[in-house]
């Protein structure tokens, strides 16, 4: 088991790396690096070996297959003919072993659905454990489960908070510019989208349902 290991997780989307790539990379230095399928070019593309691929590797060549195995890579084939996306395999694997801080990257691309697919994996149950990002150029996007929660940033950073699966209730937040006091936000209208800090940092606590938090540096 890996109890409490981390790991870097790519997807086969369209990847705007930095500067997130390389903050990560120094944080995380001994992740283990998973690739979902195709995602295997974008850690090649910035120069990362991959450890893991998982997926029915319909967007990788069997020349990559090779390279990749050659350098040391596990591959991990799955039927075409299934109901996960190579993303959701390849973390549900990484949960299932202990990896308990995944970052992943290239989950968002030129597919709408796609995109919202890799969401919404955010609230697996088998996920729960886990401190989960998808990161994008200077986004990062993660999911907020009922309790107390802590935003780091800058002042000036956007906030945008979007219910998942239904309503999320009894939000109330200190540190943004326009607070939320025990208040619910529906799918639907776009209330909590583009709020944003006003200092290092803010404090929300929700009650009920699941946010999407979207953290965006500066002024999206």
């Amino acid at each position: 088991m890996n109890a409490g290991a981390d790991a870097l997780v790519f997807a086969n989307g369209v990847l705007t790396a930095e500067p997130l790539l390389s903050e990560t990379r120094a944080a995380m230095p001994r992740a283990k690096i998973i690739a979902a399928d195709g995602g295997a070019r974008l850690a090649r593309q910035y120069g990362l070996r991959v450890d893991v691929v998982i997926g029915d590797m319909d967007s990788i060549d069997s020349g990559e297959l090779e390279r990749l195995q050659a350098g040391g890579a596990q591959v991990l084939r799955h039927p075409a003919d299934k109901d996960e996306t190579d993303l959701e395999l390849a973390l549900k694997w990484a949960a299932a072993r202990a990896y308990r801080r995944l970052r992943v990257f290239g989950a968002f691309g030129n597919r709408l659905d796609q995109t919202l697919a890799n969401v919404q994996l955010l609230a697996l149950e088998e996920l729960r454990d886990c401190d989960l990002q998808m990161l994008d150029g200077r986004q990062r996007v993660r999911l907020l489960r009922p309790g107390a929660h802590e935003i780091s940033g800058a002042a000036g950073d956007t906030i945008s908070l979007l219910p998942l699966q239904g309503a999320a209730g009894g939000i109330a937040s200190e540190g943004l510019r326009w607070e939320l006091k025990d208040e619910t936000l529906a799918p639907g209208p776009a209330r909590g989208v583009s709020n944003r800090l006003t200092g290092a940092r803010a404090r929300l606590r929700l009650r009920e349902g699941l946010l999407v938090l979207v953290h965006t540096r500066g002024r999206a």
